[in-house]
């Protein structure tokens, strides 16, 4: 049974978290103090439960909660060697530990244990982290909140500043919390209602400051030009320039990018504040380690042409590369970690929007909204006073921090497929769903593609939603369907690694049975449709810079010539030599392409379904409920073939075994000689 105080801690923690004025995406934490029965002694033990290192207050359950022995843990305070080596206090939380002590304890526990109060909350809200960042916040603070609310000067995360908060706390009994210099908030009480109580008058207090006092234009007057594009303009020229700005992202290592055009940011780029700003970089920890300590920011205005902004944007991002190693060069010593990458994690484009990136589109987004917060901070500092984050030698201290590259190292392993983005046509049922499902499971970000949109969205949703898949209409047979498919890929996941043509359809019919009409049909949905969505793909990856691989999903029947199949082999056929001419020429790409020759495949299968299913089973003189086995029978394995198995083939192919493989046709057929590659 959950502890009365922890369960008040959760229930508090949740509906802090569930509002973003309140704090980020696993940013801030909370805590709580109670009492529980030692199972070893039998007698009341005093415990401090606090949120775990990494945890997210919206979404925090019990497990997510770190639990220590306070009598234990305020005792660090006599070993504590100094601030020199106060990074030393953070393994010393686990002989602090009850029991398991459930989560790993974060760098803030000593703020929470040290403190007098029952219940802590440490927040990261935009009006706070304003007041905690303006020039002359220390003013402000005693100006909103007299003697309420305490200054706090900028202090890096750790034992010492709980040290700090704790004497803060006990020479002001009449304050409810601090203003963190450059940082955030703290708040406290001795119920977790007067804790939540607290934390919410000071976020709303300092709000209201601000927009009671704020100057009219706090970033500056407009910039005549740099207005937001309409809407779908925006977002065609988001598109044309996702490719090159996610290759910019990821000249170091790969990264899935998220794209953002929300008021806050068209009006942040609108106005003529706005390089200085980007140019002070983020403040509050969560935020830079999270954003890079600055965005690289497009310095033209959106009245210039694709073209031209492309070739600009690869220009500042070697000047962006240089700065960052300069940063690195200034403040690295010799235990400092090794440089993690000079690349930007945001990047901003006056009149279109923010494009951010991180190692998975989570992270991707979340950085996004995190430099939202920094602009909606910006705003409140610059509206009242000026922004005035905490210097670079700080930021390099927090960034390269020895107890933030130990967390790094702890992460799990990536996924085969992490920060693969797939397109996958026909992938609302059969080979195409079990496929992207694959892909999926192995890490990748997935684009379901399907003539079906509310098909395509079910597909999506299943695989875990947004993050993890979209589901966009396409008519494969129509270029222009196929560009805005494409487009709202990488408008999705900043760009296109791994492209399935996996869509098809298939009439039974004999030489003189087969219509001009039946012909075209077949042709265009997967001989031409597997052309346009390789063409369009291929300009994304050739843009990016980052290689890729392209599966097409062919048959046995464009090798085997069957009765009653003309215009279906003849496409397979197409398909087939595709995958041959398409290597050849995309190879200086580092492109791969490959293709995948099933037969039989019944099962979910919507050729089957529709009609081919009944025609074939005609054909072999067989019930259609016996086909999968039928075709069975007569392969050499004797085993059926399934969509997994297809699926199975297209990881192998643009897995991390077969690195060096292009131009090849894997049967999975479970053995039919009349279809060996010769």
């Amino acid at each position: 049974m959950t502890n009365p105080a922890a369960a008040a801690l959760i229930a508090r923690s949740n509906r802090l978290g569930a509002d973003p004025k309140n704090t980020n995406y696993a940013g801030g934490n909370t805590s709580a103090k109670g009492t529980e029965t030692d199972p070893v002694t039998g007698e009341p033990v005093d415990l401090l439960w606090v949120k775990g290192s990494g945890g997210d207050l919206g979404t925090l359950t019990e497990g997510g909660l770190a639990v220590l022995r306070l009598d234990r843990m305020r005792s660090l305070v006599d070993v504590y060697p100094g601030i020199d080596r106060e990074d030393e206090m953070v393994a010393a939380f686990d002989y602090c530990l009850h029991g398991k002590g459930g989560a790993a304890p974060s760098i803030d526990t000593a703020m929470h244990g040290l403190v007098d109060a029952a219940h802590v909350d440490h927040l990261h809200p935009d009006s706070g982290i304003a007041i905690a960042t303006a020039a002359d916040g220390e003013a402000l603070t005693k100006e909103i909140f007299g003697d309420k609310v305490v200054w706090v000067p900028w202090r890096r995360p750790g034992f010492q500043l709980g040290l700090d908060i704790a004497e803060i706390k006990a020479q002001n009994p009449q304050a409810i919390g601090c203003i963190l210099g450059g940082h955030g908030i703290t708040a406290w009480g001795e119920t977790s209602e007067e804790a939540e109580a607290h934390s919410l008058m000071i976020i709303d207090t300092a709000a209201s400051y601000i927009e009671e006092n704020s100057k009219a234009e706090p970033f500056g007057p407009a910039l005549e030009g740099y207005g937001a594009l309409p809407a779908d303009e925006r977002r065609a020229r988001a598109a044309a320039l996702a490719p090159t700005i996610r290759g910019i992202a990821s000249a170091d290592r790969p990264m899935v990018g998220h794209f953002t055009d929300t008021d806050e940011v068209l009006d942040f780029l609108a106005h003529a504040e706005h390089p200085r700003l980007a140019a002070l970089g983020t403040s509050c920890p969560d935020h830079f380690l999270r954003t890079k300590v600055k965005p690289l920011v497009l310095d033209l205005p959106p009245s210039a042409s694709v073209e031209d902004s492309i070739a600009r944007l690869q220009e500042l991002a070697v000047a962006y590369r240089e700065d960052y190693q300069g940063y690195y060069d200034r403040n690295a010593t010799p235990d400092s970690p090794a440089i993690r990458g000079k690349d930007p994690l945001v990047v901003l484009v006056p009149g279109v929007g923010m494009f951010s990136f991180g190692k998975d589109k989570q992270t991707a987004r979340v950085a996004g909204e995190f430099y939202v917060n920094a602009i909606n901070v910006m705003r409140g500092a610059e509206g009242l006073s000026s922004y005035a984050p905490i210097d670079e030698a700080e930021k390099f201290r927090i960034e390269y921090w020895a107890l933030e590259e130990a967390k790094l190292q702890r992460m799990p392993k990536p996924k085969p497929l992490a920060t693969r983005v797939a397109f996958v046509t026909g992938a609302a049922s059969g080979i195409g769903r079990a496929t992207a499902a694959k892909l999926a499971a192995e890490g990748a970000c997935v684009v379901i593609a399907d003539l079906s949109l509310e098909k395509a969205r079910e597909a999506a949703s299943e695989l875990g939603g947004a993050d993890v898949a979209v589901g966009v209409q396409v008519d494969v047979s129509d270029a222009a369907a196929v560009q805005a498919a494409v487009d709202a890929a990488v408008l999705a996941f900043g760009g296109i690694d791994l492209v399935v043509n996996n869509a098809g359809l298939s009439l039974s019919r004999s030489l003189l049975e087969t219509t001009e009409k039946d012909w075209d049909l077949q042709h265009d949905v997967m001989a031409k449709g597997s052309f346009l969505v390789a063409q369009a793909t291929a300009k994304v990856m050739i843009a990016q810079e980052m290689g890729g691989d392209i599966v097409y999903i062919s048959s046995k029947n464009s090798i085997f010539a069957g009765p009653n199949n003309v215009a279906y082999g003849a496409a397979k056929a197409d398909q087939a030599h595709q995958v041959r001419l398409l290597a050849a020429e995309l190879g200086e790409h580092g492109i791969k392409v490959n293709g995948v020759n099933p037969d039989g495949v019944v099962q979910g299968s919507g050729i089957f379904a529709s009609g081919w299913g009944a025609n074939r089973a005609a054909v072999y003189g067989v019930e259609e409920k016996d086909l999968g086995k039928f075709y069975a029978q007569r392969t050499i394995l004797k085993r059926e073939v399934l969509p997994d198995h297809i699926a199975n083939a297209v990881f192998v192919l643009c897995g991390p075994d077969l690195t060096h493989t292009t131009g090849l046709h894997v049967p999975v057929d479970a053995g039919v000689a009349a279809a060996f590659l010769r």
